[in-house]
């Protein structure tokens, strides 16, 4: 049985059992006949930097493109805010869909376009603004990410890590309660990995944002991650949860050990 921490902490006195921004229940994903994982239940609080964590091929990705709807469950559940995404019609998906963020592993800028109209295509799909009003949104979003001044500039002229902050001030357009990252650090250089590990805090403290990002890079785990889950590849399913600091601590799954320790002892650094 996995470790886990508690889902709801108890309440203050007075106040009902705190409801779980996310909440995933007994879920399994395949792909055709091939099951990925399977009996998957877990819960992320508001405002929590939750990890998607395991060694390559377990299924982390998958994990996430079922808890964005891009991946149809075979069984279980997810809730956000206690309603059902899997049995929601059309319209409340649709509305619920709204609410997410997504910073995809390789950034998923259109290249044809320069940062401002990459960041401005969502807001020009779904919402009413005017010109001037997405002009004005753009501009702080890319601020947000350090990015103020480049708003003309092609992806291919950005880094790495810059090419990943504007795919993030993409992601934030429409002020998502929920960003979803898909490996934010894959493919970028320790320097740029710590600034975006920097960014994404900087972003969930000021905006209260809750966060849940796919990851097998210790040091980005350590240093943001609030709640975990484990993935096994082996079982298809989850072998713990919890803090990742305290699973390296207390976990005695030689797994988890492995894992966090790559091999050696103590934490990495950060």
């Amino acid at each position: 049985m996995p470790s886990a921490t508690s889902a709801n902490p108890a309440p203050a006195s007075g106040a009902g059992p705190e409801v779980a921004r996310i909440a995933v229940a007994d879920l399994a994903l395949a792909y055709g006949s091939t099951v990925i994982q399977r009996d998957l239940s877990f819960a992320v609080r508001r405002g929590e930097i939750f990890i998607i964590m395991g060694g390559s091929g377990c299924g982390k990705s998958t994990l996430l493109r079922g808890l964005i709807g891009l991946l149809p469950p075979v069984r279980g559940d997810v809730l956000y805010d206690g309603r059902s995404f899997c049995a929601a019609g059309p319209e409340e998906r649709e509305r619920m869909i709204r609410r997410f963020g997504v910073l995809y592993q390789k950034g998923a800028l259109w290249t044809s376009m320069t940062l401002a109209e990459n960041v401005a295509l969502p807001l020009r799909e779904f919402t009413d603004l005017t010109a001037a009003q997405i002009r004005e949104v753009v501009a702080l979003k890319l601020a947000l990410v350090g990015l103020a001044g480049f708003e003309d500039f092609d992806p291919s002229e950005l880094s790495g890590g810059m090419q990943k902050r504007a795919a993030l001030a993409r992601a934030m357009a429409l002020d998502p309660d929920i960003l979803f990252f898909d490996e934010p650090s894959a493919g970028l250089d320790p320097v740029s990995s710590r600034l975006l590990d920097d960014l994404i805090l900087e972003l969930r403290d000021s905006l209260g944002t809750t966060v849940v990002a796919v990851s097998h890079e210790l040091p980005s785990i350590f240093a943001i991650g609030d709640n975990a889950v484990f993935l096994d590849g082996e079982t298809r399913t989850m072998i713990a949860q919890g803090n990742p600091r305290v699973l390296l601590a207390e976990s005695t799954d030689p797994r988890v050990h492995a894992f966090l320790t790559r091999g050696k002892a103590g934490v990495p650094a950060r």
